[in-house]
């Protein structure tokens, strides 16, 4: 996936119940003249009997005396705090939705524990920023949620966290705590993912899944989540078959082989070396990937085993690109580097970039001409990466030239896009070429000098098995 953008900040009552000492002072004496005033209840009461009787709202739990002392203050347009590095953080909690949420009937002080109404605010509280705030927060959300927290520590959002990453995703950053409403974020228009991935929700929104979504009222085209999860979300551009982009997609489409194997020769060996967006999305740019991998086992290697200055210090081929050259160097000097089993690559065809692999078109519009990349004019075979494993899991790429798929050492991890005179690795066709040379070499040199024994007078046919030759020693002897 890509790399995520700073979440907006615009998602309201992220920090509710955050100290207010230096808050806007005019906005603190407005405020505690409605507590004095008695206008607390009155401030909540208002936005809830003015709207219209329905089944929901009727529903809705009646907060607390407690409850509504604090949604009087917090419950008013103007509650902010300024924080250390100069920026403002948003107190508002607008009652109506917090009470409508899966967190209304709980209370305030079940997640702001910490806060003594009676002492509140207190003298000084400072809060170095939002980001530090949201992280902070995330240990009251696991107190109750261990398990999904548990999903998300071991997921590429957590990793980038711990990466340093400052627009990682925590959980108020996908779930505004005050407003949650249970199963909004399957809808379409309300998938938290699109806040950071706006161009692959795009993508995604124009594809098969995304009009099925949009235009099917019982449809169970897959959203984010049916095919990243929601909290264990995983790098996919780096798995294997099982794991990977082609796993999400056999989750549903689970005869899918069986339906190639009717019309496309090879087909397994298609779905092992051919990503599926690399034909599903018919207008994509695609690319040979070779992803470094330990042979032993088949996992691919990663910056922090081989160390990135190590690695760009044995790929430095100047501004075109790794060469062949350049790719045995680099193998020869990862397997002196003393990583356990030997480096060697794993080719596979893919598309460019994430929105790219989420356009999916659908199967009629999927490329089915073999010449998309068995030809010799095929632009396929020209962009070509070299790729091993970031810290956190997602790729990270390295241009190369065309001419490293010539080399030795790749041109087994590309033999399964091969057919011969159809690509651009010359260096299979003249390999083929020789054995094919070589084999017909064989038969026709056995014949011709079988032959050439016959011709000449050379050649003694056998009188069966263990018999004796015609005109063999018994024509030799003397007449009697």
């Amino acid at each position: 996936m890509r790399g995520v953008r700073d979440p907006p900040n615009d998602v309201e009552g992220e920090s509710v119940m955050a100290p207010n000492t230096d808050s806007d002072n005019r906005s603190r004496k407005t405020l505690t003249a409605l507590l004095k005033n008695g206008f607390a209840i009155a401030a909540l009461a208002a936005p809830l009997t003015l709207l219209p009787a329905s089944p929901i709202l009727a529903a809705d739990p009646a907060p607390s005396a407690a409850d509504q002392a604090c949604l009087g203050c917090h419950g008013v347009e103007g509650m902010e705090k300024k924080l250390t590095d100069g920026d403002t953080l948003k107190l508002l909690v607008p009652p109506a939705p917090y009470l409508k949420s899966v967190h209304g009937g709980n209370g305030c002080t079940s997640c702001h524990a910490d806060v003594d109404i009676a002492k509140h605010p207190p003298e000084k509280n400072d809060i170095a920023s939002k980001r530090s705030f949201r992280l902070t927060m995330t240990q009251v959300c696991r107190s109750c949620h261990a398990d999904k927290f548990d999903q998300w520590q071991n997921s590429i959002h957590a990793a980038l966290v711990k990466s340093g990453n400052p627009g990682a995703p925590v959980c108020t950053d996908c779930h505004n705590p005050h407003a949650v409403i249970k199963g909004v974020a399957a809808t379409v228009d309300q998938i938290p993912c699109k806040q950071c991935h706006s161009d692959i929700y795009t993508a995604w929104l124009g594809s098969v899944h995304g009009q099925n979504r949009l235009h099917q009222k019982d449809s169970y085209a897959p959203l984010c989540s049916g095919c990243h999860t929601a909290h264990s979300v995983q790098p996919v551009s780096v798995g294997t078959l099982a794991q990977g982009p082609e796993g999400a997609c056999l989750g549903c489409h689970a005869e899918v082989l069986q339906a190639h194997e009717k019309w496309l020769p090879n087909a397994a060996l298609h779905f092992q070396v051919v990503s599926c967006p690399a034909c599903h999305v018919p207008n994509a740019q695609r690319r040979v990937d070779l992803m470094l991998i330990n042979a032993s086992n088949a996992k691919a290697r990663g910056t922090e085993q081989i160390g990135v200055p190590l690695f760009e210090a044995s790929t430095n081929s100047g501004s075109k690109g790794i060469d062949a050259q350049t790719l045995y160097t680099l193998l020869q000097t990862l397997d002196r580097s003393g990583l356990a089993g030997k480096t060697t690559v794993r080719g596979r065809l893919e598309v460019a970039n994430g929105p790219q692999m989420h356009g999916l078109a659908p199967k009629s519009q999927a490329i089915s001409d073999c010449r998309t990349c068995h030809d010799a004019s095929s632009k396929t075979f020209q962009s070509v990466t070299v790729s091993l494993v970031g810290p956190d899991g997602r790729r990270v790429g390295y241009g190369a030239t065309a001419d490293v798929l010539n080399s030795a050492f790749s041109v087994g991890a590309v033999s399964g896009f091969y057919a011969i005179g159809g690509t651009r690795i010359k260096l299979l066709d003249i390999l083929l070429a020789l054995a094919i040379f070589g084999g017909v070499s064989i038969a026709v040199g056995h014949v011709f000098i079988g032959w050439m024994f016959k011709r000449f007078g050379l050649y003694h046919p056998h009188n069966g098995h263990g018999g004796t030759p015609a005109g063999g020693d018994d024509a030799h002897k003397p007449a009697a």
